[in-house]
This record gives C-alpha cells, sequence and structure tokens, in this order.
C-alpha cells in the first residue's frame, strides 16, 4: 500500500498541513526543529510526494515548456540536447511539443502550457512569415509574462523574450564565397519552405555572396521543399531535369543534402566530380556519409543550453544572443570539372 501525507504526519507527530508546507516549500514557514521530524518522517517511510499536488501547491516551480517543430530531426534532437542539459543542471524538468511546423498547434501549445503554469516557455526553430499569427501568438506569451513567467525563442522571430540568434545569414555568405571562390557559375539551391524565417535568412546569405562577385542566382535555379531527405531527393530530381549543366548544388540543411545525394547516385553523377553539394547545421550524419558533406556548422547543443539558462536568469529585461556559424569545408565540393 502506498505511503500517504497522513502517514508521515502521524509518524512525525505533526499535522498534515504541516508536512504539506515542508514537502511543498510553502512561504508559511514551519520552525526547523518541526521540519527535520517531518523529513526524518518522509525518509523513514520512503514518502514519494504526489506530483500533481505539488503542482497546485506551488505552481511553476519545476517545469519549463519547450515547443519544437520536431524532435525527431536531428536539428531539433541536437537542441534538445542543450536544453536538458542545462535543465538537468537546474533540477528542472523539461515538457517538450511537437508543433510539426503548423502554427494553430503551436498556439494550442502555448496555452496547454500557461495553463500548466510551467517556470518558463522556450520555442525553438523557425519564425514564420505570418503577420497574423504572430501578433496572436505574441498575445499569448505576453499574458504569460505579464504573469511571471519568462519566454526564450532559438530562432529569429518577431516575438516577445529572450532570443538566441544562430548565424544563418552570416554562415550562408560565407559559403557562398567559398563555393563560388572555386569557379562554380551554375549552382542550384534546394531551398525549405518560403514561409520560414531561417530559409529567409540562408537564402540572403547565399545572395550577398552571388551579388559581391557578379554571379547571377536566377530564380529558377531555386527550388523549395521541405526540410527532410525526402524533400531535398524530390527537389533534386526536379532541379536536374530543368537545369542539366549544374556544377554545384546548394542545399539549405544537412538532410536535404542527404536526399540530394542519394539522387545524384541513382542517377549515376558523381559527388563532387561531376556536381558538387553543400549542406547547412553539420548535423553528425554529415561527417558519415560519403562523401563527407561540406556545411556550415551551428552551435545546436549550445543554443540549446544558452537559451534554457536565458529562460531561468534572473534578469528582468529580455536578452538577444548570437550564435556563429563556422564553414565546416569536406569532400563533397571541389573546383568544377574542366570540359573536355
Amino acid at each position: 500500500m502506498a505511503v500517504t501525507l497522513a502517514d508521515v504526519a502521524r509518524l512525525a507527530g505533526v499535522s498534515p498541513a504541516t508536512v504539506s508546507r515542508v514537502i511543498n516549500d510553502s512561504a508559511k514557514k514551519v520552525n526547523e526543529q518541526l521540519r527535520e521530524r517531518v523529513l526524518a518522517a518522509v525518509r523513514e517511510l520512503h514518502y514519494v510526494p504526489n506530483a500533481h499536488a505539488q503542482s497546485v501547491a506551488r505552481p511553476r516551480k519545476s517545469a519549463v515548456g519547450v515547443i519544437v517543430h520536431d524532435v525527431s530531426d536531428p536539428y531539433f534532437a541536437e537542441i534538445t540536447r542543450g536544453l536538458q542539459r542545462q535543465a538537468g543542471a537546474h533540477d528542472r524538468l523539461l515538457v517538450i511539443c511537437n508543433s510539426y511546423r503548423e502554427p494553430e498547434r503551436e498556439l494550442a501549445y502555448v496555452a496547454l502550457l500557461r495553463a500548466q503554469q510551467v517556470h518558463a516557455l522556450i520555442l525553438a526553430g523557425s519564425g514564420y512569415h505570418d503577420d497574423e499569427f504572430t501578433e496572436r501568438l505574441n498575445g499569448e506569451l505576453g499574458a504569460y509574462q505579464q504573469a511571471g513567467g519568462r519566454v526564450a525563442v532559438i530562432g529569429r522571430h518577431r516575438l516577445v523574450g529572450s532570443a538566441v540568434l544562430p548565424g544563418n545569414e552570416a554562415g550562408a555568405h560565407t559559403l557562398g564565397l567559398r563555393l563560388l571562390g572555386l569557379g562554380h557559375r551554375e549552382v542550384g539551391v534546394i531551398a525549405g519552405p518560403r514561409y520560414l524565417t531561417t530559409t529567409t535568412d540562408r537564402l540572403t546569405g547565399f545572395r550577398h555572396a552571388f551579388d559581391e562577385l557578379g554571379v547571377p542566382l536566377p530564380a529558377s535555379r531555386i527550388v523549395y521543399s521541405d526540410f527532410t531527405r525526402d524533400g531535398g531527393a524530390t527537389a533534386t530530381a526536379g532541379l536536374l531535369d530543368a537545369q542539366p549543366k549544374l556544377t554545384a548544388i546548394i542545399t539549405l540543411n544537412d538532410s536535404m543534402a542527404v536526399g540530394a545525394m542519394a539522387t545524384l547516385r541513382e542517377r549515376g553523377i558523381r559527388v563532387p566530380d561531376d556536381i558538387s553539394v553543400t549542406g547547412f547545421d553539420d548535423m553528425p550524419i554529415a561527417r558519415d556519409v560519403t562523401p563527407a558533406l561540406t556545411t556550415v556548422k551551428l552551435p545546436l547543443v549550445e543554443m540549446g543550453e544558452r537559451a534554457m539558462a536565458l529562460a531561468l536568469g534572473d534578469g528582468a529585461e529580455p536578452h538577444i544572443e548570437s550564435a556563429d556559424a563556422t564553414l565546416i569545408w569536406r569532400s563533397s565540393c571541389t573546383a568544377p570539372a574542366v570540359p573536355d
């Protein structure tokens, strides 16, 4: 039979209310002698407090709500590692919700987590190019902050709260200059969904590089798809059919690059001898594919840690931090082949 709070009270010789104050760390303090008696009884009986009762008694003390697009995506899995590492160091419980890039689902989760009175909310992932949705979400988050909650986001958003901003544009610009510096001029781009700020920022960085070197990047060489392996594979097939003379393909994340390389392999096109391929993010798989993938590294685990630190920090004012990108050059890229 499970040990109850009443059992602890009988053994300690105090009222159940006193036991409740001690185990819930109530603002109404108990004198040290009684407190020690209660804790001794808890240890002797191996009493485990009821989590639901504790959440009612002391809301927002232990849980942090996290909304990601999809925790099974390698990008968000790495960020979640950082979130969990920092949360564990502060004895916090993570409540992780997948929005699957559905704005209405994201709004619903924010409302649900607010109702659960979590200590903080973290939104990890790209913002949306949707003014109406942003206004509605800011309304929810603003009310949550006014009630004492804390908000942190990872990625470029127009949302209230602190933020960790990945170096998407700068990283893409650096990679673009390096790729074009090898002599590539017929370059195709496999982009993510148009409505995401991550897609916009990475494309902007590449466009700046092309503009600086006077190399055209026509719209016909940019294909938008899902940020997935299959999205990259399908988009690559369409791009190759429309642009058979490409010497390089830029993909806006590593999962898409893996899909692109699969399509190229199926068609007997060698990487990098016939065509170079680049990714973005530096997922663990990037170094293990053949050939190893040239990509832009973002400190994803660190980004998760920093976002959690912002959410749990004591600063009253929102704080913005940048996460720098680093070019990782591997064997999937080389100079374009010289025509016979």
